[in-house]
């Protein structure tokens, strides 16, 4: 999967839980979604910033345009990493597991880097099957 087939993978199913997302899927999109963060923080500090009267040091004031990304990219991005957790055959709500400290940051990057379940799985046959539910 290229960069703009898992981009285009990914809003298609802007807000669908069911099936599942490859590695390559989920890592192409937090790509895109860490330069579309650098590229609106950049625009917010250099031209929409000062044009609010903020100045260039003020790090969190007078960014509307990054806010305004981040809040657009919520639901993809949890929507992309239940899949991907449907992929290694765990529930989407061990997505949760993020907010314990530390550890669970650490089980959470070793979740999304493991490879996809061989073949069908309780959440849907792999991504790249053909048949009904290969649109999901």
């Amino acid at each position: 999967m290229s960069f703009t087939e898992a981009i285009q993978a990914v809003w298609s199913k802007y807000a669908i839980l069911q099936g599942r997302a490859t590695r390559p899927e989920f890592w192409w999109w937090a790509l895109f979604v860490m330069l579309l963060n650098v590229a609106t923080g950049i625009i917010d500090r250099t031209i929409i910033g000062p044009a609010l009267g903020f100045g260039m040091h003020d790090m969190t004031a007078g960014q509307p345009l990054s806010l305004i990304v981040a809040l657009v990219m919520i639901i993809p991005g949890l929507c992309v990493t239940v899949r991907r957790f449907h992929d290694i055959d765990r529930s989407g709500w061990w997505l949760l597991i993020i907010f314990i400290p530390i550890i669970g940051v650490l089980v959470y990057l070793f979740w999304v880097t493991r490879p996809s379940t061989d073949g069908d799985n309780r959440f849907r046959p792999p991504s790249g099957a053909v048949g009904p539910d290969a649109q999901l």
